[in-house]
């Protein structure tokens, strides 16, 4: 059943165009041509990269954080097993009753209970440490990918003219530039996917999914029926902004707003850039439009572009959040990554400020100040 499964996926009428057989692409003559068993490599690469990334962030990401003044918080609450169990064992966050019945139960006002709970969520909760680490890491190999990518292209034909990516597709040699390349970008997104359970969950958590699932999707077919040209640019266009980001990330978790909100203006112009001119109107001109003038449509070209579609609607997605990051940025003078925050955290800040300012009402009421220090006759208006 395996071997007729085997046989059906690889019938040569779902990858390359009629005239084609896959024998046409064996090796020969000194000339390589990809292979999917070429992909399995990805793999292993990418446990590597897991490994690397590890004493990466402990030995490099973790001292450059320090050089910010980032240290790893260490948040303290007072120990009580009734409130621990029921966090454990019911919910993290109580309703109305419940709190009431705990606050009964532990001898504590609804009020300690309600701060308690909020505590130990925020022990839970990744500190800016590991943030910094994460989009240090992440900054270095969009970086590397970007650099590696662009010495790749700069000397090909097919970089300035797009017609060359399909002159004698798909007959087209591979070459050593093109296979780490591919290996390097697949491995790091394998590695994303394989480290998404312990990396900072975010808003996007599953359009981040959906990304890495697509993106080594299409850069595995693009593999199998050779759109090797195609791809190295898709590919290169797309890691172009992410150092960007990941670098404003980087200030951001350091307290550099300043420094923070320039590098995102500068992503969001890259990425404004790359995903809506350079990407639909270039690279989607060359993998829909131009093939025509060699081949007729054939189910690889149709299912290709239908992914590289899918891609720029989450272009969109991830556009609109920018838009309303670059709003909040002009109207309030600082960025907070709404595509990106943990929802919890945001709802628990505003929370911790509510409780914050009614302490302070409370205290000038009673003649104190903010730090519960006497407030002199007469000053309560300054």
């Amino acid at each position: 059943m395996f071997q007729t499964f085997k046989e059906w996926f690889w019938l040569e009428r779902f990858w390359l165009p009629p005239t084609i057989k896959w024998s046409d692409l064996e090796d020969r003559d000194g000339f390589t041509f990809s292979k999917p068993s070429h992909l399995y490599l990805t793999i292993p690469l990418a446990l590597l990269l897991l490994i690397i990334r590890h004493f990466f962030e402990k030995f490099v990401a973790t001292p450059i954080a320090k050089t910010f003044g980032i240290k790893k918080a260490t948040r303290k609450i007072i120990p009580n097993s009734i409130l621990e169990n029921f966090f454990k064992a019911s919910t993290k966050r109580p309703s109305h009753d419940d709190i009431y019945g705990l606050a009964k139960k532990s001898n504590l006002t609804e009020r300690q209970v309600e701060r308690w709970f909020r505590s130990r969520r925020s022990q839970e909760r990744p500190c800016q440490l590991k943030k910094f680490q994460e989009a240090c890491w992440r900054f270095t190999f969009y970086l590397l990918l970007t650099v590696a990518g662009i010495a790749f292209l700069y000397d090909k034909p097919w970089a300035y003219d797009l017609w060359q990516v399909w002159v004698d597709y798909p007959r087209q040699s591979l070459l050593p530039s093109q296979y780490w390349y591919y290996m390097l970008e697949m491995s790091f997104y394998w590695s994303l996917l394989f480290s998404v359970g312990s990396d900072v969950k975010r808003k996007d958590f599953l359009a981040n999914v959906i990304h890495h699932l697509a993106a080594l999707c299409l850069m595995g077919f693009s593999w199998c029926a050779n759109y090797i040209r195609g791809g190295t640019l898709v590919m290169v266009v797309h890691d172009v902004a992410d150092i960007w980001l990941e670098s404003a990330k980087m200030f951001s978790y350091a307290g550099w707003k300043k420094t923070c909100n320039g590098l995102f203006f500068i992503f969001s112009i890259v990425f404004f850039i790359s995903r809506f001119i350079v990407y639909p109107f270039w690279i989607l001109y060359c993998t829909i439009i131009l093939p025509l003038h060699y081949l007729d449509p054939f189910f690889s070209y149709v299912f290709l572009n239908l992914q590289l579609l899918l891609l720029q609607v989450l272009h969109l997605y991830w556009g609109y959040f920018i838009l309303k990051m670059l709003k909040r940025c002009i109207f309030m003078e600082t960025i907070q990554d709404v595509r990106s925050d943990d929802e919890e955290e945001e709802e628990d800040e505003e929370e911790e400020e509510k409780d914050t300012k009614s302490k302070e009402i409370k205290c000038v009421k009673n003649g104190l100040g903010a730090g519960r220090h006497l407030i002199p006759n007469g000053q309560h208006s300054r």
